[in-house]
């Protein structure tokens, strides 16, 4: 069973009251659950009044990121979300130095079946790992002890301290991934935590969510069909009000004290 709380209820943003329900439980929680985003305009007025829109190599002139199985060319390295297969726990644009802090990933055409959203609270990974192994979370959270992307991609770590008593989380688990010997270690068990704490959101016309990037971890499910979302990434406005990171679930615990970052 899921170690995670329920996930917060569900918010239509056709109501200006929604909208801004979205903004309080991406504070709160880190993420939000959405309907009534039946448009691409509806999506890309909800992403608006959200985040400033980053740019993304497969994305289209709006910002937005059509995602779909695009056959053969998914086989490529990076490429898996535009394939129909299952796509592993990770967050977005690891590879830069400041991955986007938002996403907004709404469905368009659901599978004829499988596809699944699946999603897990870094906050909640790191304390379980904390709990369960300190040398695991504390090789995973090691400076350089993990490298995300081609040559010119980033080499950090799974978790870091970005101020004191908050966190950061980064991962990717494709050919576009590489762990030092300590980290490489501990990533079965890295693993095992991330499913123990993940939840499963079915999609409909119109329905997403919105994560913090640097907070939860995405996948999906393998599926058949013609299976389409959109997405749009991007950095929170000001009124939004987002601190960077975020604190573990047990922030006093002793195992956590000891992690590096």
């Amino acid at each position: 069973m899921p170690k995670v709380s329920t996930l917060p209820d569900v918010l239509d943003v056709r109501d200006p009251q929604g909208v801004a329900g979205v903004g309080r439980e991406v504070r709160e929680h880190g993420m939000a659950l959405v309907l009534g985003a039946d448009s691409r305009r509806a999506v890309l007025r909800l992403a608006e009044k959200l985040m400033a829109t980053r740019p993304h190599p497969d994305a289209d002139p709006d910002g937005a990121t059509v995602i779909h199985d695009i056959g053969a060319q998914a086989h490529t390295p990076g490429y898996a979300g535009l394939g129909a297969g299952e796509l592993l726990h990770h967050t977005e644009r690891s590879q830069l130095p400041y991955p986007p802090r938002l996403m907004l990933l709404v469905c368009v055409t659901p599978a004829t079946s499988g596809g699944e959203c699946r999603l897990v609270d870094g906050r909640a990974v790191l304390a379980d790992l904390a709990h369960r192994s300190p040398d695991a979370a504390h090789a995973l959270a090691a400076p350089r002890s993990a490298f995300f992307g081609r040559g010119d991609g980033h080499l950090g770590s799974v978790f870091a301290r970005v101020n004191p008593g908050h966190w950061a989380i980064r991962l990717r688990q494709d050919e576009l991934a590489r762990f030092s010997p300590a980290a490489h270690l501990h990533l079965a068990l890295l693993r095992e935590v991330i499913e123990e704490n993940t939840v499963t959101v079915e999609t409909s016309p119109g329905c997403g969510y919105v994560i913090d990037n640097h907070r939860w971890l995405h996948a999906r499910a393998a599926f058949t069909g013609d299976r389409t979302m959109l997405r749009v990434l991007g950095d929170p406005l000001p009124r939004l009000a987002l601190r960077a990171g975020f604190t573990p679930a047990v922030p006093r615990d002793g195992a956590l004290a000891t992690v590096a970052g």
